[in-house]
């Protein structure tokens, strides 16, 4: 059989968007379909039909290449494309293809505010991209999340009764501050929301979620730092809507097929990563004529103007009427 690698090394959102590329893989070719990522992201994966082998990292992707040499791979698709999936490559001697990254035209939207961006693909098209040489097409059928027996959970069990008619999920962090609404926003916001709403996030939301739980005992339950990403998954998809940063569960509830209001802060839709074939409504939340937006295509810690208005000028009052529309 033949075999094809695909390389993708982080982060949950980036891995989750190679999906739909995985899906057509499998289903479009012949071939036994490999995959290369950071152990810490394997769950994202790791139940995914369409995936055949799934390898892993802790340090360097260097680790496996005795081990992949070995496999004989026909085809690397280079979903990452950066220096480390060069040198694997290079190493494995294998023909591939990356897909294109647009550093340029970002570069020169962030630090420019030139539009190089606006009539680009989004990020899903442009990994096709890299698999056209193999004959495969984008079926247009969205992004894929599997959820293992064991990451289940039954919301009407865990849920106090008062959630089982339906509820918000918002999902408080991101890998960067500048993509996240400050806490007193988000107190603004949970005070304007008629509806129940979960809070989910990682390990480091979890003393926010705390407080705002504490905050609005009766409206908000926390769950953020208190499950795996599946089982954050499994009640996301329990959820009458989504109300999301620009992060990871933001496309697992595209996967999820949620209406979902996007809160965007120092990065746009324009950069190629806003959800994806979701039929359900989506609706974005910008706070508009700021000259400094995007400030990255990815992120800071803290504002670099220190105003921070992309997050603190945000309109909390129509992003709560989206929330109880559902």
């Amino acid at each position: 059989m033949k075999k094809v690698l695909v390389l993708r090394f982080s982060s949950i959102g980036d891995i989750e968007l190679t999906t739909p590329v995985l899906r057509c893989l499998k289903k479009q070719t012949d071939y036994e379909v490999h995959y290369v990522t950071k152990k810490s992201f394997a769950s994202i994966l790791e139940h995914n039909p369409y995936v055949d082998h799934l390898w892993t990292f802790e340090q360097s992707a260097g680790e496996l290449i005795p081990k992949l040499k070995r496999v004989n791979f026909d085809f690397i698709v280079d979903l990452h494309n950066n220096i480390r999936t060069l040198k694997l490559k290079l190493r494995l001697g294998v023909k591939s293809k990356a897909f294109p990254k647009l550093n340029v035209q970002k570069w020169l939207y962030v630090n420019f505010k030139l539009d190089t961006m606006t009539d680009q693909k989004h990020v899903v098209d442009r990994y096709f991209e890299a698999v056209q040489p193999l004959g495969v097409q984008n079926d247009h059928q969205g992004l894929d999340f599997f959820l293992s027996p064991q990451d289940q959970i039954d919301a009407q069990t865990v849920l106090p009764e008062s959630f089982r008619h339906g509820f918000a999920v918002f999902t408080l962090g991101a890998q960067f501050k500048t993509k996240c609404l400050p806490e007193s926003k988000v107190v603004d916001l949970l005070a304007e929301i008629r509806s129940p709403v979960v809070l989910l996030g990682g390990k480091e939301d979890q003393a926010l979620g705390e407080r705002l739980e504490n905050q609005f005992p009766e409206e908000v339950i926390n769950f953020a730092g208190k499950l795996t990403l599946g089982q954050s998954a499994s009640l996301l998809k329990h959820a009458q809507c989504v109300i999301a940063h620009d992060t990871g569960l933001m496309h697992i509830a595209s996967a999820f097929q949620k209406p979902i209001a996007v809160i965007w802060g120092n990065t746009t839709p324009q950069i190629g990563m806003y959800p994806y074939e979701v039929k359900a409504t989506v609706e974005y939340f910008e706070v508009d004529n700021l000259a400094c937006r995007p400030c990255s295509k990815i992120g800071f810690q803290a504002c670099p103007k220190i105003h921070f208005r992309c997050m603190i000028d945000q309109n909390t009052a129509q992003i709560a009427a989206f929330a109880d529309s559902f």
